[in-house]
């Protein structure tokens, strides 16, 4: 192709540097938004034929002409061209190719800045609606987990130490709590994402008498760019979707985490499905939980193109700079990763199986009820400071003689406070630890399922 044929070629004489084709070219990567480009197009082709730019036949033409590629892009027959540089100049140049003359008019009263911005709002756009719907999944899937395991009991912890007994469920809500935040931020995130940027045109709008509510109204944005300057340069709509990305990802890593500590031999609270796992080549006995740790591992990817993309707009000064073409690779992987760890999750849950008696046992260890016994002597009239004492000074003695507190008489126990009396067990076994947080958001089990059916209620409402 010489310089004259390319579409922005009429005032160069030297033909680009082949290398330089390659290194400024982007169609190896944003040619996964054609869908959006050619709705952008069809979109900015109605618009100019409603304002007279456009004559009926010629919109009609151009309709039927991009519908046509579409249709070549999908059966997988359309060839992508490196010296025509990007999605945008390949559909195009396709579409003169097909219908001649009023394919050069298409590109009027826009430029190739607000129609990348476009297309990528409308890119992210559906990628926000998709993953949106694989947190709803996944919170579907954990809610029918919490209500299965609402009495499952379980050590809570702190620093990694048992601390006070709860309920599995009250666990995978905890979870379940993550994954709402996450969503209704990428709900925040859209509203943002959903403003048209087309009729910015380069940097300074256009002279032709567009209409952008109609515009906007044709593809559905819920209004339009206010700054043309700002519509095409800023990229802080992608930079906040990778932001939320990163806490979605952040979330599944803490998950994945406990995933990977519950499921090995140490801890035996949950058994992995086979097919979710693999084995080692050495050793025969390993079954590795490759997919949560890669989640785990894949977090870090996406917090990297937060970054990248932070990086990327530090220092541009206004309008468009070519740097922005960085944009879409980060952008991209963040969306393929976020979907790809999210459905790990949704398809992986809920094959997990609990080793309920394991979970069980692990409560009894590490005095989870010293608390309640705490709790109890307040309730015998003891201020907090001296109940926390005593009880300290009963777990000191328990770890010297290798028992429990259950397993303490109430005579030993009154060896250290004489209010002690026989309803102290009501609270020492873990079962009455848990039905005493009997309040919203606490982990009894009565209160792990009132939880369960107001999630419900609010997931449906999301």
């Amino acid at each position: 192709m010489s310089q004259q044929d390319k579409l922005w070629g009429g005032r160069f004489q030297e033909a680009t540097d082949r290398f330089v084709e390659a290194f400024t070219a982007s169609v190896g990567f944003d040619q996964r938004m054609y869908r959006q480009d050619i709705q952008g197009s069809l979109a900015h082709a109605a618009m100019l034929q409603a304002v007279g730019v456009l004559s009926v036949a010629e919109e009609q033409a151009i309709r039927e002409g991009l519908e046509q590629i579409l249709a070549e892009i999908e059966t997988g027959q359309f060839v992508w061209r490196l010296d025509l540089e990007d999605v945008h100049m390949n559909i195009e140049a396709r579409l003169t190719g097909r219908i001649g003359n009023a394919g050069k008019k298409l590109h009027t009263g826009r430029s190739r800045n607000d129609q990348v911005a476009t297309d990528v709002r409308l890119y992210l756009r559906d990628a926000i609606d998709v993953i949106v719907g694989q947190l709803r999944q996944l919170m579907q899937v954990l809610l029918q987990l919490a209500q299965q395991e609402a009495e499952t009991v379980m050590p809570g912890f702190t620093h990694l130490q048992v601390a006070q007994p709860v309920t599995l469920g009250h666990h995978v809500l905890a979870w379940l709590e993550m994954f709402f935040r996450d969503a209704e931020r990428l709900l925040e995130v859209r509203r943002r994402v959903n403003r048209l940027p087309l009729g910015a045109a380069a940097l300074a709008g256009t002279s032709y008498p567009i209409d952008r509510a109609l515009t906007a109204k044709l593809l559905g944005f819920d209004s339009v760019c206010e700054n043309s300057l700002d519509a095409v340069s800023d990229r802080d709509f992608a930079i906040e979707f990778c932001a939320a990305a990163s806490l979605i990802m952040m979330h599944c890593s803490r998950i994945a985490e406990e995933l990977v500590l519950w499921s090995s031999p140490m801890f035996g609270f949950i058994d992995l499905p086979d097919r979710f796992c693999t084995g080692s080549s050495i050793m025969p006995q390993k079954k590795n939980p490759d997919v949560p740790e890669l989640v785990r591992g894949k977090t870090g990817r996406v917090y990297g193109h937060l970054m990248s993309l932070l990086t990327l707009m530090k220092a541009q000064p206004l309008a468009y700079n070519k740097d922005n073409q960085e944009d879409k690779e980060p952008l991209f992987d963040t969306v393929d990763t976020i979907q790809g760890c999210l459905r790990a999750f949704a398809d992986m849950l809920p094959h997990v199986q609990p080793q309920r008696q394991r979970l069980r046992e692990a409560a009894l260890k590490g005095f989870a009820t010293a608390t309640d016994l705490a709790d109890y002597l307040v309730g015998k009239g003891l201020a907090f400071r001296d109940a926390h004492e005593v009880v300290g000074r009963v777990v000191q003695d328990c770890v010297r003689r290798e028992v429990d507190l259950t397993a303490l008489t109430l005579a030993e126990l009154q060896q250290f406070c004489v209010e002690i009396q026989d309803d102290v067990f009501a609270v020492l076994t873990l079962e009455g630890s848990i039905a005493l947080r009997q309040h919203y958001g606490g982990t009894a089990p009565s209160q792990v399922r009132a939880a369960v059916v107001r999630a419900r209620e609010r997931l449906a409402a999301l």
